[in-house]
């Protein structure tokens, strides 16, 4: 007998119902900006939320699909807007779909080896396939939540750490008033040399 499940989302809340919800502020989160200064002048006055993603989750193991659903608030750390801690599956081959719900962002994603960086749209009704061995963060460079399904197997895992130890080797800052995608570099390059007496 096959057993129907039904989820349902909330996107005023970014919520499934009856599904946990995890959340992520900046103090968790400050090794992901390059721009330490201006990170540790929002933390003296608040250490907002920059995301949350509700999972829905009820079979593990092969054959079987998990999905989140992601909210990633507006705001920016200096010129870097706020982003996700990105990650890399642990069982490196698997793939992930992302669906976007409701907002602009873009994805950033590179290869496990820290080459081969680009970006694509992440936008309502749109959707982004990220290939396996395929580190990837997500960035919101609108003014509104965005609002974003991910869809992966149910055994995919997650790996942070070698995100927190090396990075994205590009950056998404707001330049003119618009996004632009700088090598984190130059864009440390630039930081340091505004800074210099």
């Amino acid at each position: 007998m096959i057993q129907r499940l039904l989820g349902k989302c909330d996107l005023t809340t970014g919520t499934i119902d009856g599904s946990p919800v995890s959340r992520r502020r900046l103090s968790e989160m400050q090794d992901a900006f390059g721009d330490a200064r201006a990170c540790a002048a929002i933390l003296r006055g608040d250490d907002p939320v920059l995301y949350t993603v509700s999972t829905f989750d009820v079979y593990e193991g092969p054959g079987h699909l998990r999905c989140g659903l992601g909210v990633l608030f507006p705001g920016r750390v200096g010129e870097e807007y706020f982003l996700t801690r990105g990650h890399l599956h642990e069982r490196r081959e698997a793939a992930e779909i992302y669906v976007g719900l409701r907002g602009m962002g873009l994805m950033l994603m590179q290869r496990e080896d820290g080459t081969g960086s680009t970006t694509a749209e992440l936008t309502r009704d749109s959707f982004v396939y990220v290939p396996g061995y395929t580190a990837h963060r997500t960035v919101n460079v609108g003014d509104e939540p965005l609002i974003y399904l991910g869809i992966y197997p149910a055994d995919a895992g997650h790996d942070y750490e070698p995100i927190r130890a090396g990075n994205f080797s590009s950056v998404v800052v707001c330049r003119d008033g618009r996004p632009a995608v700088l090598p984190r570099s130059e864009f440390l390059h630039q930081l340091q040399s505004l800074r210099q007496p």
